[in-house]
């Protein structure tokens, strides 16, 4: 199987406003190019684009290709469990949105120390397991998002578990919010095979600071700077997938160009990557990937990652800053200033940030100018 994932998270899209609104045609063409050029794994989610994702999966892959040229994965989101009832109701949904009889890979959605207690209160690890018995699972998982501590409790208790989804990028590989090194060692531990998400860290090392990426082009001229972090996470030998949230036929190409015949980082590349990472923490303020977990539900309507990502390219940009103007021009969505700290955002947020505060210095940027 090769490494690279085809993650159905960040899709194309028609209008910027509206998760749902996913390029069909589009789509397809980037399914259609993937799967020629050998790659198999695709990865959704329930909530992914406002809940269109694994619709759109149906339409563009299962509809269109035999069952058994591509892997099929996705997750029951364990955040919104809220009686064993839930469980059984939204498998059965997924099982009929993406118009398939079974899943190749299924996981209990972002195991965290809340989430993962909610899962064990309902048993769902006990009915995954059920479903891999009916044939409706092939392998049976789960995605997380916190300490290495809690990952080894989980692992521990649950040897049943065949994979674990981690984090991992080199921006994050000695992050003490992330701990993906941690994570992965105590995935290498347990004996665990690791699937890889947001190994470019929601596109931050896709567009990394100009003396980063001349010591990446100077090394390697064609290759472009978001190659460098897919690839970082592919060396890790207990790693055997890595997912690419591709967002355009262009991203694609691109991707599969150097995974097609992958080859692992060099002890030279390895020596840019610890460099680039020196010259990208002293840039990046806000470090989100834009998951957007922490919009749904936000009672003022504030578009979190949309702010800080305008936020990041004003204190990057010296000359030409329209992020001022662009922020004025957002519509229909609360401002910065109109949080009011309850702070449920930062209950859902991955990279375990302090999203409250960082709003406040949004707004002194941004409402207060």
């Amino acid at each position: 199987m090769k490494k690279l994932g085809f993650g159905m998270m960040r899709l194309p899209l028609r209008d910027s406003k509206d998760q749902t609104a996913i390029d069909y045609e589009q789509v397809c063409q980037m399914v259609d190019t993937f799967l020629e050029q050998g790659f198999t794994y695709v990865d959704t989610a329930y909530m992914y684009h406002d809940y269109a994702s694994e619709g759109m999966v149906k339409r563009a892959l299962v509809e269109r290709h035999p069952r058994d040229s591509f892997l099929l994965a996705t997750k029951l989101p364990t955040m919104m469990l809220k009686t064993k009832e839930d469980q059984a109701r939204i498998f059965k949904e997924q099982l009929e949105k993406c118009g398939v009889e079974y899943f190749d890979y299924y996981l209990l959605h972002c195991l965290n120390q809340e989430n993962y207690a909610n899962s064990e209160k309902l048993g769902s690890f006990d009915f995954v397991l059920q479903k891999k018995k009916e044939g409706k699972i092939k392998k049976v998982g789960f995605s997380f998002h916190d300490t290495a501590e809690l990952l080894d409790e989980i692992l521990t208790k649950h040897p049943e578990m065949e994979f674990v989804q981690i984090q991992l990028n080199y921006l994050d590989w000695e992050s003490s919010s992330v701990q993906s090194r941690l994570c992965y060692e105590v995935c290498v531990k347990h004996n665990k095979p690791v699937i890889v998400m947001e190994p470019v860290k929601g596109g931050t090392l896709a567009k990394v600071p100009a003396e980063a990426e001349k010591l990446m082009k100077e090394y390697h001229p064609d290759a472009s700077v978001a190659s460098w972090a897919v690839r970082f996470a592919a060396s890790q030998k207990n790693v055997f997938m890595v997912l690419s949230g591709m967002s355009d036929l262009q991203q694609l190409r691109d991707n599969t160009s150097y995974m097609r015949d992958f080859e692992p980082l060099n002890e030279e590349e390895q020596k840019i990557i610890e460099a680039v990472k020196e010259q990208i923490h002293s840039f990046i303020t806000v470090p989100c990937t834009g998951c957007k977990y922490c919009v749904e539900g936000c009672p003022k309507k504030i578009p979190i990652p949309q702010y800080f990502s305008l936020y990041n390219a004003h204190r990057q940009l010296r000359e030409n800053d329209t992020t001022k103007e662009d922020y004025r021009k957002l519509e229909n969505c609360g401002r910065a200033n109109e949080c009011i700290a309850c702070r449920q955002c930062e209950e859902h947020c991955p990279q375990h940030l302090t999203i409250v505060d960082y709003l406040k210095e949004v707004s002194s940027v941004f409402d207060e100018s």
